[in-house]
């Protein structure tokens, strides 16, 4: 007997006569953003009031956020260890590990504005950048991406320009990011995506 792929609870799915299904798939579940406006904006983003019209034919205000790339950045030495920056959030009103990150100027690569952010923040000058990944941290809310590099060697230019992001920058064992994670110290998604990854590549 010949096993039948079920269909996604979202698609309807045509199955051709011989029980399989064929490569025509149709999304029920779609949202379509008809047009929008915007209601405030400054130079790092703009709030937009969109209309949306639901899978069902209803229409819905929505509010979001267009923001510019964000460029993150950190480095693993060869003592598998990563810099970090232990900072407080007070949107949130809570501390956490983070790694050096910032908006992309206008005509700016992505990857120098990593390594800008990395230096303006921790003094390092990161060594040559490779990707890691790019990340939506809330794309429900705003259509903002994170990008994010790792090198593997940097060097010391002197105090953070802008130390006051910052209370304190720390080169902290990447076999300790599991449970810095588990246990609460790295709330930012996007963070604790990047940390996990980078230790996965590391350590295995």
């Amino acid at each position: 007997m010949t096993a039948v792929p079920l269909a996604h609870p979202h698609s309807r799915q045509r199955v051709a006569q011989d029980g399989l299904p064929s490569d025509e798939r149709w999304l029920t579940v779609r949202w379509k953003n008809l047009r929008e406006r915007t209601v405030y904006e400054n130079r790092w983003f703009r709030v937009n009031l969109a209309d949306v019209r639901l899978p069902d034919g209803r229409h819905l205000d929505h509010y979001l956020i267009r923001l510019r790339p964000v460029a993150v950045a950190t480095v693993v030495n060869e003592a598998n260890e990563v810099l970090l920056l232990w900072r407080h959030r007070f949107i949130t009103d809570a501390w956490g590990w983070e790694l050096a990150a910032g908006v992309v100027e206008d005509g700016e690569d992505i990857a120098d504005a990593a390594a800008r952010e990395m230096e303006e923040e921790t003094g390092w000058r990161p060594g040559p950048l490779r990707h890691l990944l790019s990340v939506e941290p809330s794309n429900g809310l705003t259509d903002a991406r994170h990008h994010i590099y790792w090198a593997e060697e940097a060097s010391y230019v002197g105090h953070p320009e802008d130390d006051f992001e910052s209370d304190r920058r720390e080169w902290v064992p990447l076999k300790l990011v599991p449970d810095m994670v588990a246990r609460g110290e790295v709330p930012a998604a996007n963070m604790a995506a990047a940390l996990l990854l980078l230790h996965h590549i590391r350590l295995g």
